[in-house]
Order: structure tokens, then C-alpha cells, then sequence
């Protein structure tokens, strides 16, 4: 519910107020003593849906050119008349809590910070961010989500669009660049320093290793659902008056931490696995903003004015059609790298079906590590196979036959950046009571013996 109070200029009282007895609204009239050009301020309560159509009809007898209008939350009003009204207008738009246009425009102003806030929450949160992936801390990276101010940019932009107010659109346009740009350089900026002052002594292999770095460097199709989740959500908080904190968060979620994982590999200086999260960025960026778009438009909401509708409709079709291409565009990329982790869990699952088919009854497979190359389109370059044997037989000698084998089965390079030479290597390690274990990737977690026993032997013995 709203209450509703606009500034009757002279003579316009009667005309109003003839207006509102017309839609059955209940209102309360102050004269005005200030000497201004007004000579009553009106009140009256309105259901939301109520709000924007009112409005309209004021203006066309000419209130908002000569007096301003301001509209409140309210908590309650008890009225037969106000209960009538609510049910008309509730059969008219349907069970809609959509807010007025003037409403929304306002929602999406506030949710833009000023400038400096803007950026010191923007440098905080991506420095909070890359901390926690660094640690390989959930926690921490939540942490970052709250504190990014993202909703705000991306919300102006498409509610700018719809209700053709360029300047709102325009900044929130400029201020998602620009928040994206200082968030990548603060990231990298503090990872540089981490690794510089040797606070985080770790080989780019090892950084790549922990698991808030890993799942964001080689993002799949499902990434998008947070992000399109997540333009919904907004456009939906944000033209119903509810509060977009918690959006907020979702918007951030998709965008803050593959951020902060962009700023760490270019600060362990490795460009090419920064491909993956930083086309997942822009990919978060376009379909919020995209989804955002079709969420106001489909809810009803166009400029003020009816003759410059077709304009804003000729805006939101067209900006929707650029973001639409240069999404797909971007989008090939995340079902190339989802297309590539099929081919390479095919590959693995297929690699270790042959290599214990050729294993002789006493021996084992106990791990099979696979190191990847290319972008998109992940290729193995290197497969290492270690074999356990009887500490009281002779290694089997199995490697003439398994490199060709796995040679065999592995997917061809489709990716720009891809390999053709796999190199295979085959380790012998004597265990005791040696055991098959799918899926191993740690020799002591095979082990049915004596783990120091083990340890104790020669090692590994190359074939």
C-alpha cells in the first residue's frame, strides 16, 4: 500500500478532486498557506497496482506539470472504500504486486551508491574474495558477495532502458565497466602481493590446485543458471519494492569470485587459465543484464510518455539483440569447456577400463594421473599410470602395451590452444597385497599393506 500526496497548483483543486471522487479513492484536503503557487495538498491511500494508473490520469489533466507528488510506504489503512478499491484494481491487473513506474525508477536510483562508496566496496569486496579463494574458504567468499555493491549498475542499466531514461541507463552502463575493471586490478594487485612478500609461497600449480580456485577455472553451462537466476531475481526485487540485499548477494555470487580468481592468475603470471573465469565474468555481466531487460519489459513497464514508447521499445529490442549475439557468442565457450570435461571423464573412465584389462592377475592399478592443455577444449598431454606389484615378483612388463593403447583412446585436440603429443609414462610400485581401486588418485589411499612398510621401499621404478 501507498500513500499518495500531491501539491493541487491553482486552480486544479476541483478537477482533482472531482477525479479522485470518480475512482472511489478516499482522500484528505490541507489548504496551503505558504504563499506558493499550490493551493491544497491532497492525501489519499492507494494499493500498489493502483499507483501508476492514477498517476496517469493526473497528468492527463495537467497536475504533474504544475505541482510534484510524493509517494510513501503504508502500513495500514482500514476502509471499506480502500478494500473496494483494492479488489477493482486487483480484477483490472491481475494478483500483481508490480510497483509504479515512478517507484521503480527510484528503486534502481538508490540502489547505485555514490561514486566513492562504489569503488572502495568494489576494491574490499574483491580483495576480501581473492582471500578466501586463496584460503579455499567458503566462508570468506560469501563474506566478499555481501559487501559487493553489483546489484545497483546492473538493475539502473535495464530499468534505465525500459522507461527510456537514458542518463540512468548510461551510468549504470559505465559504472559496471568500471566496477569490473577496479575489482580485476585490485584482485591482482593483492594476489601480487601475496605472492611477492611470500605470504602464499605456493607454484601457480599448487594455486590452481585449491578447489575455490579449480571449479572456477574451467566454468560449464550450469554457471549460467546463477547468473540468469540472478537477473530475475533482481528485476523482480526491484520492481515489486521488496529489498534487493539478498539479490545483491546472488548477483555477486556470479560475479566476485571467478573476480578474484582472474586477479590470481594474472598474478601468478599464467594468461591462459585466465580465459576461463574471465569469460564466465562477462558472461554473468550480459545475462543479468539480459534476463533483467525481458523481466521489466514483460511486467508492463514503459516511459512516461506514450510517443516516446516505440523509441524505448526500439532501445530494449536492440540492446537485447547486441547482448543476445555477443552472449552466444561467449556462451560457445562454456559448452565447449562442458563438452570438454565430458570428453575428458570419457577419456579417464575409458583409459582405466584398458589399462586394467592389461594388467596381469597379480598386478594393480593404483592411480592414473592425467595433466590437461588447451582451452576450450581440454586435451591430455600427459598420463602417468602406476601399477602395484608383488614386493616379492618382478615389475610386469606392461608398458609396451598400455602407451599405445591409451594413445588410442585419447580425444584429438579441437581447442586453438590444444596438444597432440601425449606422453604416457608407467611407474611400478611394489605394495603389499596390492588391490585394484577405481578412481584412486593417491597411492597411500590403495595401499592394503603397511602404509610405512611401503614407504620404506625403493619407489617408484620407471618402464
Amino acid at each position: 500500500m501507498r500513500l499518495v500526496q500531491v501539491m493541487i497548483p491553482t486552480g486544479k483543486r476541483k478537477t482533482v478532486l472531482e477525479l479522485l471522487d470518480e475512482e472511489g479513492i478516499d482522500y484528505a484536503v490541507s489548504d496551503e498557506t505558504s504563499g506558493r503557487d499550490y493551493t491544497a495538498l491532497v492525501s489519499f491511500p492507494l494499493p500498489s497496482a493502483a499507483v501508476e494508473p492514477v498517476l496517469e490520469k493526473l497528468r492527463e489533466v495537467g497536475i504533474e506539470r504544475d505541482a510534484y507528488t510524493v509517494v510513501v510506504d503504508a502500513e495500514t489503512v482500514v476502509s471499506e472504500r480502500f478494500e473496494a478499491l483494492e479488489e477493482r484494481y486487483e480484477e483490472e491487473n491481475g494478483d500483481s504486486d508490480r510497483i509504479a513506474r515512478e517507484e521503480l525508477a527510484a528503486n534502481a536510483d538508490e540502489l547505485a551508491p555514490p561514486l566513492p562508496s562504489f569503488v572502495l566496496m568494489t576494491v574490499v569486496s574483491a580483495v576480501v574474495a581473492t582471500a578466501g579463494v586463496l584460503l579455499d574458504s567458503p566462508a570468506v567468499v560469501v563474506g566478499s558477495m555481501v559487501i559487493a555493491p553489483l546489484v545497483g549498475p546492473a538493475m539502473s542499466t535495464s530499468v534505465g532502458t525500459v522507461i527510456d531514461d537514458r542518463e540512468m541507463a548510461v551510468e549504470g552502463i559505465k559504472l559496471q565497466v568500471l566496477g569490473t575493471a577496479i575489482a580485476i586490478a585490485a584482485a591482482a594487485i593483492f594476489a601480487v602481493v601475496l605472492r611477492a612478500s611470500g605470504i602464499v609461497p605456493l607454484t601457480a600449480e599448487e594455486v590452481f590446485a585449491i578447489s575455490e580456485v579449480r571449479e572456477r577455472l574451467a566454468p560449464d553451462v550450469l554457471s549460467l543458471v546463477i547468473a540468469l537466476g540472478a537477473g530475475a531475481a533482481g528485476a523482480a526485487a526491484v520492481s515489486s519494492g521488496v529489498s534487493a540485499a539478498l539479490v545483491g548477494v546472488m548477483i555477486a555470487a556470479a560475479l566476485v569470485p571467478p573476480i578474484a580468481v582472474v586477479g590470481v592468475a594474472l598474478a601468478w603470471g599464467q594468461p591462459v587459465a585466465m580465459l576461463g573465469p574471465f569469460v564466465l565474468v562477462l558472461v554473468n555481466i550480459l545475462s543479468i543484464n539480459f534476463v533483467a531487460l525481458i523481466v521489466l519489459w514483460q511486467m508492463g513497464y514503459r516511459p512516461q510518455l506514450w510517443f516516446r514508447e516505440e523509441e524505448a521499445r526500439s532501445a530494449t529490442v536492440s540492446r537485447l539483440a547486441s547482448i543476445g549475439m555477443i552472449l552466444l557468442v561467449l556462451s560457445s565457450v562454456l559448452v565447449g569447456v562442458t563438452y570438454g570435461t565430458y570428453r575428458t571423464a570419457t577419456f579417464e573412465t575409458d583409459a582405466q577400463s584398458a589399462v586394467s584389462a592389461e594388467l596381469p592377475e597379480e598386478a594393480s592399478l593404483l592411480s592414473m594421473d592425467v595433466q590437461y592443455d588447451g582451452f576450450p577444449f581440454q586435451t591430455p598431454t600427459r598420463v602417468v599410470v602406476t601399477v602395484g606389484y608383488p614386493p616379492d615378483a618382478s615389475p610386469p612388463d606392461v608398458g609396451e602395451r598400455l602407451r599405445p593403447r591409451i594413445r588410442e583412446l585419447a580425444p584429438e585436440p579441437l581447442g586453438p590452444l590444444g596438444s597432440r603429443d601425449l606422453a604416457v609414462e608407467v611407474r611400478y610400485v611394489p605394495v603389499d597385497q596390492p588391490r585394484r581401486v577405481e578412481g584412486a588418485t593417491d597411492d597411500a589411499s590403495v595401499l592394503a599393506g603397511d602404509p610405512a612398510a611401503v614407504a620404506g621401499r625403493s619407489g617408484a621404478v620407471p618402464a
